[in-house]
This record gives structure tokens, C-alpha cells and sequence, in this order.
């Protein structure tokens, strides 16, 4: 691929934000230092047998030493914008309302958000990336404890803003619920593994734990927005929005109307499940409650006040791949929480939805980002940044950093979803932002150190940063096709 590309569809606007993604358990390491608290990542990366393909999170890319030269890498990029997240626990050690907070652990965000500024990077912070304070886990059950979570979210999130907040203008409450609700408490491959359906699993209900939890994040969500809105933004000026997570579907079966229903209502398992209350302050939706029943936790005249409080300024998406829905006739199974959906790669003459990547789960297919796009603006009707998107290429975890760093198949991913970007704003879709995941190859949860999605090479040994060809090219990509 070439640095310039005179072809390119023209349509990103000119004050298109873009950058870099990184959370802070993939990256920061020093996880005993600065005052920081342990999460539950901690805790289920050093399980015995273990869960993470013997690996944690000890030390990462240790991020927490080398930030200087992490800051110098997004400015050789170009990057407008940098997406990070903020540790819970290297905050509030402890986690709750009450416990003391970290001045170590704020030292340490106000040294990344200045140096950011200092390069003219803007910080975009999520404040939660999946890694709650272990002790609220142990204390009351986490995000099992709806009431309880959601007041102690509510004071983290005070704290952020507080201390952040005249310098950080925008502002992500959660990184995809639906992998903590499901990931976490369903299937249980994530902390805290919670789960009755994984023999690995010693606690768990997957039939109702997933929908407890995700009431949890929500009304959390719901408490830090309004929050904001009410005693921040006057004063500050920021925004504040969500990522949410998920494939796109078509239906396996073109000609089916129930492969036709099937597609729309797994979608509406992954992204209405949370967005129809955080951009709606609606139940969830009508299929879900169809099929789950009193499962799904009502809300109270009280909780649709506080959404409503809780009005967003933008839709966070994090977008990879997408699928195909194929019906069942069956009736669903108590633990189901795709709808009652076969998930396929392939439609039913054996058309795959795309070429495969470096990892199972992923195949590009930016035709269907873009309907992606227009379905979501549609339904909710705010402005999209795209939060993460982002591959490994094929072969990637076994290449040396020579061969990594060539990485053609990632630029190619990155400016097929940019043309689909420009079609979708073509549609008539606002598309505001671009964030690539990630920043630096880094701890894949539970998949470990070998799946590399980054634009820049992580020696593990060494710690060595090398930038891929992608890392430079990505500006020239948005800039090739900015409308002015």
C-alpha cells in the first residue's frame, strides 16, 4: 500500500477526530506499584490451573514506565486523539465510596493527560474497562449487587471528573457491557468467571447472574452521565457517551423471513439490550422481554428518571466483524443469550461474510460496517464515533517483529472500514470519529500475549516498541479521505 491514496472516497469531515485505543489492564503493568489496589483481572489471571493461557497482567507492555515514550509514539502517528482507560483500583484502591483515594494513582493520569496535551492529543477517557476493584467483588459481589455498585461507580466516576475533568473533555462510562455481562457471568472466560455452564466455573448462574450484572452497568452508566450533566458539563464543557460492542448479522437464509427476524433480534440481544435504556431510557427490548421474562430485571419509575438524567452526546462503537443469524425452531434453551440464534460465518449456499484474520472470530467485512452504521443512527439518532476497530493479520502471532511489522492485511482492514465510514456518511449517517485498536500489541485477556492487534510491534522480552507500517500510514488513510 502506498502513503497516498489519490482514489479514495472523499467524505470525512475536516474536523474528524481519529487516534489510538489502548485500555489500561491490556498495557499499564505495575500492578503492585503507585498505590494501586488489586482488580479482578488480578485475581482470575493467577488462578490456579490457569485461565489465561498462563499468562497475567504483572507487568503487560509496562505502560505504567515507559508512558514518555508511549506519548512519543501517538505523536510520531499523527494522532489527534487518544482513547485510554482509567484503573479503578489505582484511583480508589479499594474501590468504594467510602475507601481513600489513590494522589499516586492521580499523579500518574495527570502525567498521561498533560503529556498528551502537551503533544496536542486529546484525551478521550473510559472509566471502566472491565477491571473492577477486587475488593468491592469481595466486599459485596461487584457488579452483582446492583444498588450497591452503582453508588460506589457513581463516586469513582465524581472523582475522575473532578480531578480530570478541566483538561479531559470527553468522556466513555463503560467499555462493552455485553462482554462484562456475558464474557464475565454467562460463559465465564473473563473475570470474575462466574458461570454454570463452564465446568472450570465453581460459582455462577448463567440463566439469570448475566441480566443482574447488566442492570448493574446500566444504572452505574446512568449515575456517572447524569452526574455529569448536571455538575460537570455546565462548568466544563465535555461530553460524555458509551462503547458498546458486536457483529453486525444478516440472515443466513436471504429468502427466510425467519432468518430475516433472526438477524434483527440478535442484535437486538447485543446492542438494544443496553442501548435502549442508555440512549432511550426505554426497556429493554421486546424480544428480549419476550423470551427472558422476569428474568430481565424491570426498571423503576426512579431508574427511567435517572436515565433520562443521563442524555448522551455521542454513540461509542466498537466494531470487528460480523455474521450470519439462522433461525432455530427449537424453543430457547434457559441459559440462551443470543435470542435463540445460530451464529454462522457462512450464509446457506456457503458464501463466507468475509476473508479470514489473524483470529477466529474476526472476518472483515466493511460492507456490513457500513449497514452497521445506518442501522445504529437510525435507531438511536446520536453522533457515532467509532471507539475501537482493528485486526490481527494472518499468520500475525507467529511472524517475527521483520514480518510483523509489513503489515499490508491490517492497512488493507483499516481502509476498507474508512470507505465504509465515507459511504455511511454518504448515507447520511454522522460519523464523528475514528479510534484504531489498539495502540501497541498488548495482554488479550484471556487469549494471552499472542494474538497481536496492534499498529505497533511489543517485544515481550524487552519491552521494545517498533512502529508498523500502519501506525504511519493511518493519518495519510483519514487525511486521503477528508472532503476538504
Amino acid at each position: 500500500m502506498v502513503s497516498s491514496e489519490p482514489d479514495a472516497p472523499k467524505g470525512l469531515p475536516s474536523n474528524f477526530v481519529w487516534g489510538f485505543a489502548t485500555a489500561a489492564y491490556q498495557i499499564e503493568g505495575g500492578v503492585n506499584e503507585g498505590g494501586r489496589g488489586p482488580c479482578i483481572w488480578d485475581k482470575f489471571m493467577h488462578l490456579e490451573p490457569s485461565r489465561t493461557n498462563g499468562v497475567n497482567g504483572d507487568v503487560a507492555c509496562d505502560h505504567y514506565h515507559k508512558l514518555e515514550e508511549d506519548l512519543d509514539l501517538l505523536a510520531k502517528y499523527g494522532a489527534r486523539a487518544y482513547r485510554l482507560s482509567i484503573a479503578w483500583s489505582r484511583i480508589i484502591p479499594l474501590g468504594g465510596r467510602h475507601d481513600p483515594v489513590n494522589e499516586e494513582g492521580i499523579a500518574f493520569y495527570n502525567s498521561l493527560i498533560n503529556g498528551l496535551l502537551a503533544r496536542g492529543i486529546q484525551p478521550w477517557i473510559t472509566l471502566y474497562h472491565w477491571d473492577l476493584p477486587q475488593a468491592l467483588h469481595d466486599r459485596y459481589g461487584g457488579w452483582l449487587n446492583v444498588e450497591e455498585v452503582q453508588k460506589d461507580f457513581g463516586r469513582y466516576a465524581r472523582v475522575c471528573f473532578e480531578r480530570f475533568g478541566d483538561r479531559t473533555k470527553n468522556w466513555i462510562t463503560l467499555n462493552e457491557p455485553w462482554i462484562v455481562s456475558i464474557h464475565g457471568y454467562s460463559i465465564g472466560i473473563d473475570a470474575p468467571g462466574r458461570s454454570s455452564t463452564n465446568k472450570l466455573c465453581a460459582e455462577g448462574d448463567s440463566t439469570r447472574e448475566p441480566w443482574i450484572v447488566a442492570k448493574a452497568l446500566i444504572m452505574s452508566h446512568a449515575r456517572a452521565a447524569s452526574l455529569y450533566n448536571k455538575e460537570f458539563k455546565p462548568t466544563q464543557g465535555g461530553s460524555i457517551g458509551v462503547s458498546l460492542s458486536g457483529d453486525y448479522f444478516e440472515p443466513w437464509d436471504p429468502e427466510d423471513p425467519r432468518d430475516h427476524e433472526a438477524a434483527e433480534r440478535r442484535m437486538e440481544f447485543q446492542f438494544g439490550w443496553f442501548a435502549n435504556p442508555m440512549m432511550l431510557a426505554q426497556d429493554y427490548p421486546a424480544p428480549m422481554r419476550a423470551q427472558l421474562g422476569d428474568r430481565l430485571p424491570a426498571f423503576t419509575d426512579v431508574e427511567l428518571a435517572l436515565l433520562r438524567e443521563a442524555q448522551l452526546d455521542f454513540y461509542g462503537m466498537n466494531y470487528y466483524t460480523a455474521q450470519f443469524a439462522r433461525h432455530r425452531s427449537t424453543l430457547a434453551e434457559e441459559i440462551d443469550y443470543k435470542g435463540n440464534v445460530d451464529e454462522l460465518s457462512q450464509n446457506n449456499v456457503g458464501v463466507p461474510i468475509g476473508e479470514p484474520s489473524g483470529i477466529w472470530w474476526l472476518r472483515p467485512a466493511p460492507e456490513r460496517f457500513r449497514k452497521h452504521l445506518v442501522r445504529i443512527y437510525k435507531k438511536y439518532g446520536k453522533p457515532i464515533y467509532i471507539t475501537e476497530n482493528g485486526c490481527p493479520c494472518p499468520g500475525e502471532e507467529k511472524m517475527s517483529k521483520e514480518e510483523s511489522v509489513k503489515d499490508e492485511y491490517r492497512q488493507r482492514y483499516f481502509a476498507t472500514h474508512l470507505d465504509a465510514i465515507v459511504g455511511a456518511i454518504q448515507d447520511g449517517v454522522e460519523v464523528a470519529g475514528y479510534f484504531a485498536w489498539s495502540l501497541m500489541d498488548n495482554l488479550e485477556w484471556g487469549l494471552g500475549y499472542s494474538y497481536r492487534f496492534g499498529v505497533t510491534f511489543t517485544d515481550y522480552e524487552t519491552l521494545e516498541r517498533t512502529p508498523k507500517e500502519s501506525a504511519l500510514k493511518l493519518r495519510s488513510m483519514i487525511e486521503d479521505r477528508m472532503s476538504t
